[in-house]
């Protein structure tokens, strides 16, 4: 049945390319400004798309920028600076409190590409062990917050439990890590598994199975792109769509991409790819049970007051049709 879906969405998305391809619109060559809240496996279809040509093909010129964090990207996004952003679902929470954007594609599903990184010869040993210890996140608010908050209170301890402390990139993260000024990193597989390999870290906790129901990571589109350049959003969701399909259909070219783009190792990559593959969402809609999950993990880290209708951010109006 999924072989039959994931075949199914390809050809749509790739019969929709071609499409977009032959109007007018998509000749008349667009640039667009992509972000991303971090640089993980996640993302990397939108370098297979450029390699490809897929964004090419339907008249757009793809301007990529990397953030340190969630809320770099989305102030970027208010600022004008990016029209696109590829980040997490939690940050929902922005658009509630009045970031002029809306979630256009609900990217992947269950954090599978979330974790714990601990040292290797630390005092963390156990899940246990993580009570009162100081874990890094990247940004308040972020996905990587809400999962350490989330592991805290399934654990017993309540939100609090575990010592959260936002600082930035993973770069920053890792030299605190070594530097023993933290004792754990909620972090993303890649990171992760490049401290395994090193023999520096040990992957204690994966959150793929901490919630039944989540949007792991969304796309986000500015107002003025949505009010001034539909068509130009419309390409750019079928690309990614159409880049997704490239991925599943050629796994060396997708391996060969993320070692370059995350400047991992190749059995690194292949892992990530094996791994996280099967979480990407093939059609973008939104599941409305995520998007509550999404909106109690919202209020319990505090950033919305009550459960907040996140129906109300989100379109689908620019979604392949299947």
């Amino acid at each position: 049945m999924q072989r039959w879906t994931e075949n199914l969405t390809r050809r749509t998305v790739l019969g929709g390319m071609a499409a977009l391809a032959a109007s007018p619109q998509a000749r008349a060559a667009t640039s667009l400004r992509v972000g991303l809240s971090q640089p993980i496996f996640s993302f990397t279809p939108l370098d297979l798309g450029i390699e490809l040509g897929l964004f090419e093909k339907s008249g757009l010129t793809i301007e990529k920028t990397t953030f340190a964090g969630s809320a770099k990207l989305h102030q970027a996004i208010a600022a004008g600076s990016i029209d696109i952003g590829l980040g997490a679902g939690p940050e929902l929470g922005f658009l509630a409190k009045g970031a002029p954007e809306m979630a256009v594609a609900a990217l992947a599903d269950l954090p599978k590409e979330l974790a714990i990184t601990v040292l290797k010869d630390g005092p963390v040993k156990t899940v246990a062990d993580l009570k009162g210890r100081r874990v890094s996140v990247s940004t308040k608010g972020s996905l990587t917050e809400w999962g350490g908050q989330e592991l805290s209170r399934q654990q017993g301890w309540g939100p609090t439990g575990i010592n959260l402390l936002p600082l930035g990139s993973f770069g920053a993260q890792i030299a605190a890590l070594k530097t023993h000024q933290i004792d754990g990193m909620v972090v993303e597989a890649s990171t992760s598994g490049r401290m395994e390999e090193e023999g520096i870290g040990v992957t204690l906790v994966n959150f793929e199975h901490l919630v039944p129901k989540f949007h792991i990571h969304v796309m986000y589109a500015a107002n003025s792109l949505i009010a001034g350049q539909p068509e130009a959003l419309r390409a750019f969701i079928a690309g990614w769509f159409a880049s997704i399909a490239a991925m599943k259909a050629d796994r060396a070219r997708a391996v060969a991409v993320v070692v370059k783009v995350l400047d991992v190792t190749p059995s690194l990559a292949g892992k990530l790819y094996d791994d996280i593959m099967p979480m990407y969402n093939p059609t973008g809609h939104f599941d409305p049970d995520a998007l509550k999950a999404i909106a109690k993990a919202e209020m319990q880290m505090g950033d919305t007051e009550g459960t907040v209708d996140f129906s109300k951010y989100v379109t689908e109006a620019f979604l392949p049709k299947t």
